[in-house]
């Protein structure tokens, strides 16, 4: 009973970190129903904070103490089966905000799954792979359209919110990378972001594409020993920006793996998100805060 009480204050405090949750609007699908309820637990398999069965896309809002105008919205990865929310959302928010940055981590729509989704995940990355994409396939234009709502609803809200409406990034990580490539492919005036941050994106679900005319700045990120194999769809991505003459960087990491989000592993990829800032401030998206 004293194990449980001390999970469920954790679970509390967690949620109370974000100022102001936000349910976006959106539009179903027929073909996809949900029988099981979100659920955020510990996955003992990926050692971290998920979510899995997002059916409603919401927005946790994290407002930083001194904002400096800027605003990122977050999508977490987990292969559309869960989110890590915890080391690639709302610990990134966190070290946004220490720099003036708003935060708002996106719960976009994921695959319908049992009790255990991240299990579920695991299980058929070895059993039947195939099958990953197959339930993931019409559920990407779900989560893609939770991107835009989002982006959407921080430049309609951006005056109230203290923000500029010209500064509004997106940053995703692997399947939230392809949700923020999905978005960056799929945007209008409304919510097209203005900078883009695709950490190690799982681009081989996003298939063939056409950089925009007005693409927006991006800055890749990714890790050469990436067990996924996305260190080459990130570089090509790098170089499908650049061939087109739109303002793009590039990390790629000689080590550090996959998911490594906010996570130390005393490697250089350690120091991505203070890559990223620094980038932000070199194409003056973001201005340095006064404490």
């Amino acid at each position: 009973m004293k194990t449980i009480s001390i999970f469920t204050c954790f679970l509390l405090y967690m949620n109370s970190i974000a100022q102001e949750i936000i349910e976006l609007p959106y539009s179903t699908d027929s073909q996809v129903t949900w029988h099981t309820e979100e659920k955020e637990f510990y996955s003992e398999i990926w050692q971290t904070q998920v979510v899995t069965n997002v059916s409603v896309p919401r927005l946790e809002i994290y407002k930083a103490n001194n904002p400096n105008g800027t605003s990122v919205i977050v999508a977490p990865g987990g292969g559309l089966y869960g989110l890590s929310i915890e080391s690639e959302g709302r610990e990134v928010a966190k070290w946004l905000n220490d720099r003036g940055i708003t935060a708002f981590v996106l719960k976009y729509r994921l695959v319908p799954t049992g009790v255990d989704g991240i299990k579920e995940i695991s299980d058929e990355s070895v059993s039947n792979p195939a099958k990953i994409g197959e339930r993931v396939k019409p559920v990407l234009p779900l989560s893609i359209a939770d991107g835009l709502a989002a982006v959407n609803y921080v430049r309609t809200n951006a005056k109230e919110l203290g923000l500029d409406p010209n500064k509004i990034g997106f940053m995703g990580f692997s399947a939230g990378g392809a949700v923020t490539m999905g978005v960056t492919l799929n945007y209008t005036i409304a919510d097209r972001p203005d900078f883009i941050i695709p950490v190690y994106p799982w681009m081989t679900v996003v298939g063939d594409f056409e950089v925009p005319e007005d693409a927006p700045a991006m800055l890749v990120i990714c890790a050469s020993d990436d067990p996924l194999q996305l260190a080459k769809p990130s570089a090509a991505l790098y170089m499908a920006w650049l061939e087109n003459n739109k303002t793009a960087g590039l990390h790629m990491y000689s080590k550090g793996g996959h998911g490594f989000g906010m996570k130390k592993q005393d490697l250089a990829s350690d120091d991505w998100i203070a890559q990223f800032y620094s980038w932000a401030l070199t194409e003056g998206f973001t201005t340095v805060s006064a404490n």
